[in-house]
């Protein structure tokens, strides 16, 4: 028994639906090769004698893990027209993957994000253990508005300064903002002149940049609690790419330009790109 006459097992099963079984019943599912098809365990199990269990597929190098720590949205259309019917949230709590990792491409990334990590620290973005998206947020912020950046008195780690006046930098990572918002610590917000925001996109790019007045934070949105949370719908009119205030701020525009993401930079070309 090997990995390759496993994989062939599981591509037979998606040769035909199977409505009328009670694979669908199964808690462990083999994902194959191009990773939207799977296999029911005990369907590889019935044929290839001798498999045993989960343990031994493990040995095997499969990994398991459950699916909804994951999420796989496309096991379950995979579910579905397979066996006819939509798969249910209480069910799919109690189903876990086993798939095998292409090592060959982790080997090759695991390389290039060591690559990437010794590059970015011998230019001094990756300073401290703050994860990489937050730091490069930083450092954006430090280009585009020329914040000097000092070692904290405090236990922070780092702070940053604008004209000798404290800036609060927050980086928010991901395509899409919360609905709950941005959250800051109103602390933090009370020691700073200046809050900047940084919208990095998944693709590390910039994709939304918001400079705002601490003052003004503190008079429209804190209230009670420690924390400030800043929603897109109350901070948009103070995009970079809506707005002009505090786009005088911006001391390196080849940076702004540089490293924003397409759609960004063409919304800020007409204002800086002359």
């Amino acid at each position: 028994m090997n990995s390759s006459e496993i994989l062939k097992i599981i591509e037979q099963f998606n040769e035909t639906t199977h409505g009328s079984s009670d694979y669908d019943k199964d808690e462990f599912f083999l994902r194959g090769e191009n990773s939207s098809s799977f296999a029911p365990l005990k369907y590889v199990q019935k044929k290839l004698d001798g498999l045993g269990g989960v343990g031994a597929l493990l040995k095997q190098g499969f990994v398991c893990d459950s699916l909804e720590l994951f999420e796989l949205e496309n096991f379950s259309s995979w579910y579905e027209k397979q066996f006819s019917k939509k798969l249910k949230r209480g069910q799919g709590k109690d189903i876990s993957i086993l798939g095998l990792p292409d090592n060959k491409s982790i080997l090759d990334a695991v390389e290039t994000v060591n690559k990437c990590y010794r590059i970015l620290t011998e230019q001094q973005i990756l300073v401290n253990g703050k994860k990489l998206p937050v730091q490069l947020g930083e450092w954006y912020s430090k280009c585009i508005f020329g914040l000097h950046q000092k070692k904290s008195t405090s236990q922070r780690g780092f702070d940053f300064y604008l004209d000798k006046k404290r800036v609060e930098v927050k980086v928010h990572w991901g395509d899409h903002s919360s609905p709950k918002g941005v959250k800051v610590r109103k602390s933090l917000v009370e020691l700073s002149e200046f809050c900047v925001i940084i919208y990095v996109a998944k693709n590390f790019m910039i994709r939304e940049v918001c400079f705002l007045d601490s003052e003004f934070i503190k008079r429209k949105f804190s209230g009670k609690g420690h924390t400030i949370f800043l929603k897109d719908v109350d901070i948009s009119p103070y995009f970079f790419s809506k707005s002009d205030k505090h786009t005088d701020k911006v001391v390196n525009v080849n940076a702004l330009m540089k490293y924003s993401n397409p759609n960004l930079a063409m919304k800020l070309v007409d204002r800086f790109g002359g």
